[in-house]
């Protein structure tokens, strides 16, 4: 199973693609927040890779919005699944993904997979990031 590690030490802050200003939880001195997502959906196959920004939406990702939108409504989205934690042994396919950069002004790194029942509800909750039909 994959790794995943996070240095994020406090929640994300919300306002991933919302105009700056008054309510909107961004402001001009809120640094960027510009990730690589790196998915691969076969092991024979070549990895896909995009780059999101948010705040404004950008990038090479096929829907910023969607993405952003995704990372933004999920509580910590670059954490792993806890190591205690008791997951369905169920098998989603060989999916894989990475995401490294900055989120918000934290440098994050983060691995996801389909390995587990817990690993395929993390995935599922990014499907937007991942771009990818599972």
């Amino acid at each position: 199973m994959l790794a995943a590690t996070f240095s994020l030490s406090a929640p994300v802050i919300a306002g991933c693609g919302q105009e700056q200003g008054e309510g909107s939880g961004v402001t001009p001195s809120d640094p960027p927040s510009e990730i690589t997502i790196t998915v691969t959906v076969d092991r024979d196959a070549a990895p896909t890779t995009w780059r999101l920004r948010c705040d404004p939406f950008g990038g090479d990702h096929p829907n910023p919005t969607a993405a952003c939108l995704a990372l933004n409504s999920t509580e910590y989205p670059f954490a792993p699944v806890p190591a205690d934690r008791m997951c369905a042994q169920i098998y989603g396919g060989p999916h894989t993904a990475i995401i490294a950069g900055t989120w918000h002004g934290q440098q994050v790194h983060a691995e996801y997979n389909r390995t587990d029942g817990c690993e395929i509800e993390r995935w599922d909750k990014l499907a937007d990031v991942f771009g990818q039909e599972v």
